[in-house]
């Protein structure tokens, strides 16, 4: 059966600015230009013949059509996504990027007891090879925040990254869920400075030694 579908880069543009409400975090998430995001949008609302966004100065606003046709374009990527992991039956395979200096050993480790879940390492790799699309999620000293992606604080200062749109995918969870995290610093205690009124702070009082009777 042949289907009469509009180009799949198109609709992958618009359903990551859908999700963002944003060219620029959409172009992020795919790797390319924001401008290539807003042209992939807007051959999309030509060839349906209707706009799906309202175009706003800094702000992007889904119109009805729009709203409408997020939803099932959701649930179709999710159908294709799961019918393509089915044909990795000894798990999904992600790739990873790691800091030239990272130990091997950490990640056969932490892998070897997730069967569902393959790793491809790239090392070394930062945050150009992410930004390019070569590897899925990174692992990254010195990044807090990075527009677009999703980081999450793990052990020894480090953090892993990965797009905002694949960062709730199964893969991505079993990634987090495998990868040692920061254990959480607990609140350090207020030492109270000492009263002026304390005894203790004051200095003791000589008094003059009475005279031998």
């Amino acid at each position: 059966m042949t289907y009469l579908l509009p180009p799949l880069n198109a609709l992958r543009a618009f359903e990551a600015a859908a999700r963002h409400l944003s060219f620029k975090l959409a172009a992020q998430e795919l790797h390319v230009t924001a401008g290539a995001v807003a042209q992939q949008v807007k051959g999309l609302e030509a060839r349906l013949g209707l706009r799906l966004f309202e175009r706003l100065h800094r702000q992007l606003i889904l119109t009805p059509a729009g709203q409408g046709y997020l939803a099932p374009l959701c649930r179709a990527f999710r159908t294709i996504a799961d019918a393509t992991q089915a044909l990795h039956p000894a798990g999904a395979v992600v790739n990873l990027g790691l800091p030239a200096d990272f130990d091997l050993r950490r990640i056969e480790r932490l892998s070897a007891g997730t069967p569902g879940l393959q790793l491809r390492l790239s090392q070394p790799a930062g945050l150009h090879e992410l930004a390019e699309g070569k590897i899925d999620a990174l692992i990254a000293r010195g990044v807090d925040h990075h527009p677009g992606y999703r980081c999450c604080p793990l052990a020894d200062g480090e953090m892993l990254l990965s797009a905002e749109g694949i960062a709730d995918c199964p893969e991505i969870v079993a990634l987090r869920a495998i990868t040692p995290r920061r254990s959480p610093r607990s609140p350090a205690a207020k030492v109270r400075p000492p009263s002026r009124r304390s005894s203790s702070s004051r200095p003791a009082r000589l008094r003059p030694a009475r005279a031998a009777e």
